[in-house]
């Protein structure tokens, strides 16, 4: 999978996208990364990319053109084809549900927002959806950017084994779980006593009912619409009453 990223500040991409997993994709040619500098594309001596915006207001508004310019060069024929998404606060919440639809995509382009905003003609030209990464707002779109490129990299066929991102939080409607590892007993903590049981349907009940709990007392809102038996509606009743202990 291919995903073009379109910037004002590409030094900003130097060092997150060189390590740990996504290096190793990239190193194994599962995914590629094109960093572009939007300014590449404008006209004037000066490299002009923003400017003030119109009906008056604080800040500066990243004009249309050269990123218009910049993303239908760079994708070409794949135009049509190729997801184009531009970070915004005001954009739909990134989901796992979204990361999934576009990792099965051949290329992602991302347009990285920043100042005030984005001229809207952007979207309206390109027929670019907004995405955000939460509440909140952040200086520009690069490092939204590279969140979405994370949470789409990491679901390609081959990045990670498939067994581990399908127990992982919000693959099964519920967060994940607790974890345990060595050693046994740290601190006057010990592990849960099924864990080391080698019992694996009884683990894999704990695991369920872990999950179940934590999602409760944590994101009561992902329970809705799931497919719960009898035990497990009451064990959310139960729960739900008890504040979080961690």
């Amino acid at each position: 999978m291919r995903f073009d990223l379109f910037t004002l500040f590409p030094g900003m991409f130097a060092g997150p996208l060189d390590e740990s997993i996504i290096k190793r994709a990239q190193a194994a040619n599962l995914i590629q990364i094109a960093i572009h500098d939007i300014r590449d594309w404008t006209t004037d001596r000066h490299r002009t990319a923003d400017d003030t915006p119109y009906g008056g207001g604080a800040g500066m508004v990243m004009m249309a053109p050269p990123i218009v310019a910049a993303v239908e060069s760079t994708l070409g024929n794949d135009l049509g084809g190729t997801p184009i998404i531009l970070l915004s606060a005001a954009g739909e919440p990134l989901s796992q549900k979204i990361a999934r639809e576009l990792a099965g995509r051949r290329r992602l382009a991302m347009i990285c927002g920043h100042y005030e905003g984005v001229d809207e003609r952007v979207v309206t030209v390109l027929g670019a959806r907004e995405l955000s990464i939460g509440d909140y707002v952040l200086t520009g779109g690069e490092l939204a950017a590279m969140v979405v490129l994370d949470a789409v990299a990491r679901l390609v066929p081959g990045v990670i084994d498939a067994a581990s991102v399908a127990e992982e939080s919000h693959e099964t409607g519920l967060v994940e779980y607790p974890h345990y590892t060595r050693p046994a007993a740290f601190r006057d903590e010990t592990v849960p006593e099924v864990l080391l049981s080698g019992h694996h349907a009884q683990i894999a009940q704990w695991r369920r009912e872990q999950a179940l709990r934590r999602t409760a007392r944590r994101r009561p809102d992902l329970l809705t619409g799931l497919d719960l038996s009898e035990r497990e509606r009451a064990i959310i009743a139960e729960v739900s009453q008890v504040p979080d202990p961690t």
